[in-house]
């Protein structure tokens, strides 16, 4: 029996309505709230929340001396397609150049590190 039950990631970020709007517009769902925080009801049913992190500083990747403490992986079926979409809305390459591989790395607009990866 668990102990307790996962009720949202949230992303430290400058501006939490701006990236609940990327990741809307990656995953779909519903932003709900304004100001400091800002919660992105994912289709399923889990949440993705966003804070606002006076003097936020993303994280480096790769950086072996400075942890990017997380980053989600987000499959897709396509993911040329997919790449070409998150890259309009603002996402940044970070390790996409290897095509033979089944994952891409990119940063969001913040700067948090995510993946793409093939189903």
């Amino acid at each position: 029996m668990a102990l307790a039950e996962l009720g949202a990631v949230v992303l430290d970020c400058p501006d939490p309505r701006a990236l609940a709007g990327f990741y809307a517009e990656v995953l779909g769902g519903a932003v709900e709230g304004e100001g400091d925080w800002v919660d992105l009801k994912v289709p399923g049913g889990q949440s993705l929340a966003f804070q606002a992190a006076p003097g936020f500083v993303p994280p480096a990747w790769p950086a072996p001396d400075h942890s990017q403490q997380f980053h989600l992986d987000l499959t897709v079926d396509d993911l040329d397609a997919a790449e070409d979409t998150v890259l309009a809305l603002g996402a940044k390459p970070l390790d996409a150049g290897d095509r033979s591989r089944t994952f891409r790395v990119y940063a969001d607009p913040a700067g948090h590190p995510f993946c793409l990866c093939a189903c």
